[in-house]
């Protein structure tokens, strides 16, 4: 695999990953919440161990190709992980925002 593809394909990964927690009512994609509705709180926590799933897999892909890993130091993981904030901006809106309105679109017309 050439870098050039191993950038790409982690840039997509990254955007469906960030936008994974926003879309699935399911804990951890597996379990129903009790209450019904999926807390705030545990869309973060899901956003946040898919951060570490895509660096995880970003370092296996960088061992590969490179042979090594470059060690970073924090402010690389700060940039990365706002990237990957902005990367769940999507999902966000639609979430709180655009499907309420559709929603009540949708209640609107029956």
């Amino acid at each position: 695999m050439s870098l050039h593809a191993a950038v790409w394909i982690l840039i997509a990964l990254s955007l469906i990953a960030a936008n994974l927690p926003w879309i699935s009512e399911r804990v951890f994609f597996i379990f129903p919440p009790k209450s019904g509705n999926k807390s705030p709180w545990w869309r973060l926590l899901e956003l946040l161990i898919l951060y570490f799933v895509v660096g995880g897999i970003a370092i296996g892909l960088e061992q590969k190709i490179y042979g090594s890993f470059h060690h970073q130091g924090w402010q690389f993981y700060t940039v990365t992980f706002c990237l990957f904030l902005v990367f769940a901006l999507p999902g966000f809106i639609w979430r709180y925002d655009l499907k309420v309105h559709l929603d009540k679109a949708e209640h609107r017309e029956r």
